[in-house]
């Protein structure tokens, strides 16, 4: 059996810098992407234009045969000026992190009505606003890995409220309660759905470094919520990977002080992933609409052969690498040793 899927994209990806970064970023191709959205959280974050154009150069550099769409992080020292200069300059969105709440995301924010006239430059110049959808852990509040995007969802409905003609993304949805919010508001809100929240819940990642990643997978039920709206078809839910790789020593390892890294690494088997996950619960059907041209509508981004289809071929059992690159900064794929129903036609 052959599937043919058109123009995939993934909108939302880490590509990180320096070496890794030269590892890692020929995984998007290799696993299948013609399209990576890139996200911002390098150290120090991408915050000026100049900085996101010369990140691009690098990243083209090393494999050119993608398209990389380029995002700014959400920062004090945005501001509406620096937005107009990033729109003519190509950039496509800015990344609004909470602090604290994942991996370099410590120059994240606080508040959202600081930057409105941000938002109001982007909503006008049409730039998009990606959303980690996670409060910061609080014990008075009561406030943790597991409840910390519902408590999230109430700032979503006020910036849609506040700005009903930008274009926001919530990232990486793990809840029911994300999925009915999104539903929820209107065309101009849209989310990503990762492949191993596709896969996930809880007990995968307790006591288990290599599922671990922030938002944390959550219950069955939330679980439910993905697949069911991916199977629904719903036109403003699609893939963002959220792979993030990081070296062996910083996830497979935790001190007393220092827990280990969270994110998950999928770029490079990612369509064979997706589509042996989908298939896994009725929803192949829709494999093209989720991975291509949802995201693509959304985000005015193209769908066409010319661009590149890639084909994927029914198998049965393709073993996945246990890692790539060598000591000290190999990488450790999702699933790793375990197998796909799918793979790429070369």
């Amino acid at each position: 059996m052959i599937f043919t899927v058109n123009s995939p994209a993934d909108f939302h990806v880490h590509l990180r810098q320096g070496s890794i970064s030269t590892l890692v970023t020929p995984h998007v191709r290799k696993g299948g992407f013609n399209l990576a959205y890139v996200m911002p959280n390098l150290t120090p974050p991408v915050t000026t234009t100049d900085q996101a154009l010369e990140y691009k150069a690098q990243l083209e550099k090393i494999d050119p045969s993608v398209t990389y769409l380029m995002t700014l992080y959400l920062s004090p020292t945005l501001t509406p000026e620096e937005i107009r200069k990033a729109k003519e300059a190509g950039i496509v969105g800015v990344k609004s992190y909470p602090r604290g709440v994942t991996t370099n995301s410590d120059s994240g924010i606080e508040s959202y009505e600081a930057y409105y006239p941000v938002f109001e430059a982007m909503q006008e110049v049409d730039m998009v606003l990606n959303l980690h959808g996670e409060i910061p852990s609080n014990a008075e509040h009561n406030t943790h890995i597991l409840n910390a995007e519902p408590k999230f969802l109430p700032h979503l409905y006020a910036l849609h409220a506040a700005f009903p003609k930008l274009r926001i993304v919530l990232e990486h949805a793990t809840t029911r309660a994300a999925v009915e919010a999104v539903k929820a508001c209107g065309p101009t809100v849209a989310c990503t759905i990762t492949a191993h929240h596709l896969a996930l819940t809880v007990d995968d990642w307790a006591g288990q470094s290599f599922n671990f990643c922030k938002p944390v997978a959550k219950y069955p039920d939330d679980r439910a919520a993905l697949r069911e709206v991916i199977k629904e078809g719903h036109p403003r839910f699609f893939l963002g990977s959220d792979s993030a790789p990081h070296p062996m020593h910083k996830k497979s390892t935790s001190t007393p002080t220092s827990g280990c890294a969270a994110g998950v690494y999928t770029s490079p088997i990612l369509l064979p992933l997706v589509a042996t996950l989908l298939e896994s619960f009725g929803a192949i059907g829709n494999l093209n609409d989720f991975v291509s041209n949802n995201g693509r509508a959304f985000y005015n981004q193209v769908v066409s052969e010319e661009i590149g289809s890639v084909q994927l071929r029914r198998v049965s059992g393709v073993a996945i690498a246990e890692s790539y690159g060598s000591d000290p900064e190999s990488v450790v794929p999702f699933w790793a040793g375990k197998t796909l129903d799918w793979e790429i036609v070369s």
